[in-house]
């Protein structure tokens, strides 16, 4: 191919990535400029404090780490868990079973905790495990399963860990700057999260934040950490406090102004108003989603309002809907993983991605080809009650 690459404008509402905020893009287009230059210092000074905010945390380990939500998750494991640790991990989708599969690999004994997709992680559980297990020196679990749709209880899970006196271990990557978070009141150790989720930014940078436990925990390591890249020891000494910065790594510059812009965004619109949002536009769209007949695999009380997972009637295609909607509506929306490959439909509504025009355009797409499946639907019903909810939704 040689011409240059001209993407077209898809509306995005899948598991992730969701739609880029206009001002990041812009932000990303701004000159590049030295990673140890004092402006670029300054601004990784100001994308920290933000960070925290987001977080709402004042853990001074605050950091977005270069790689996708992919390599804060593994940048946690290999820093707190050494050889022969024992670490309880809780898997209620797919994305646990990538924290297992990665402790595994850190040569970690882990224990499994497997709950049903599509629920929350079960507390109980939890500490019934560690009952059994007084060894064990961390929980990890996800607060956000992207592959299902389910919002766990962070605050009581950890809660659990600290009574058998372990470090928690969160992925936050679907929940930041959607759901409540507030990792210090919570007492959450080790968190990481993603940009292309709720932040509004482009995938590439993993929001990371640990605890002083947490760090001591790392400075008192029997071994080195395996990975030197993710090692925090010494990627903390680029991205500490004042003016003097170790280089530890050419720093992915223009994808940490896009960062910057969207924490800016997300201070400016605060942070319980962003997940007013997320929760009223999720509601339009449940009550759009039931008037076509769909139903959601999770449970009201344990449902994620910034991923919404619904099964598939029987009898429709679910792959061809998927790809009418990308081809006909531009409009993308993800397939089941794991065990529910072929039997949900995993609608985002995160971040830039998360307005009511979008609920309606997907509303008004899936009822026509639902209806060509030979689904009877209203699309006039359905966008009634999703513009109701938008109308008379009022925030906690």
């Amino acid at each position: 191919m040689n011409t240059s690459f001209v993407p077209p404008r898809r509306i995005l509402m899948g598991p992730g990535p969701s739609d880029v905020a206009p001002r990041v893009l812009e932000a990303m287009a701004r000159p590049t400029i030295g990673h140890l230059d004092p402006q670029f210092v300054g601004l990784m000074d100001s994308i920290k404090l933000h960070l925290q905010r987001a977080f709402d945390t004042t853990y001074p380990l605050t950091m977005p780490v270069s790689g996708p939500g992919t390599v804060g998750m593994e940048s946690c494991l290999v820093n707190l868990l050494e050889p022969d640790d024992v670490v309880v991990v809780c898997q209620n989708g797919v994305f646990g079973g990538r924290l297992k599969a990665m402790a595994e690999r850190c040569g970690a004994r882990v224990v499994h905790i497997q709950d049903e997709w599509g629920r929350a992680v079960s507390p109980k559980r939890l500490a019934s495990a560690l009952s059994a297990n007084p060894m064990a020196a961390a929980v990890a679990f996800v607060h956000a399963e992207t592959s299902t749709g389910a919002l766990s209880d962070a605050q009581t899970l950890a809660g659990v860990a600290k009574e058998y006196d372990c470090l928690t271990i969160v992925d936050a990557v679907t929940s930041l700057g959607g759901s409540p978070l507030h990792v210090e009141s919570w007492g959450l150790d080790a968190v990481y999260s993603g940009t292309q989720k709720c932040l509004s930014c482009t995938p590439g940078l993993s929001p990371l934040t640990m605890s002083p436990r947490a760090r001591q925990v790392v400075e008192r390591r029997r071994a080195p950490v395996q990975s030197w890249f993710m090692d925090v020891s010494l990627v903390t000494e680029y991205w500490g406090s004042g003016s003097t910065r170790s280089y530890h790594h050419t720093a992915p510059i223009n994808a940490l102004y896009g960062l910057h812009e969207a924490l800016l965004m997300l201070h400016e619109e605060g942070l319980q108003a962003a997940w007013a949002r997320h929760k009223r536009n999720h509601l339009a769209l449940r009550a759009g989603l039931e008037a076509l007949g769909l139903e959601f695999i999770v449970p009201a009380s344990e449902r994620l309002v910034q991923l919404n997972a619904v099964a598939v009637p029987e009898g429709v295609n679910e792959a061809c809907v998927r790809a009418r909607l990308l081809k006909e509506y531009n409009l993308e929306i993800g397939a089941g993983l794991g065990v529910l490959a072929g039997k949900v439909w995993r609608i985002g509504l995160m971040g830039y991605s998360s307005r009511p025009d979008n609920v309606m355009a997907c509303l008004s797409a899936l009822s026509r080809i639902l209806a060509d499946e030979g689904l009877a639907n209203s699309v006039a019903e359905a966008t009634k009650e999703a513009e109701h909810v938008l109308d008379t939704y009022e925030s906690d």
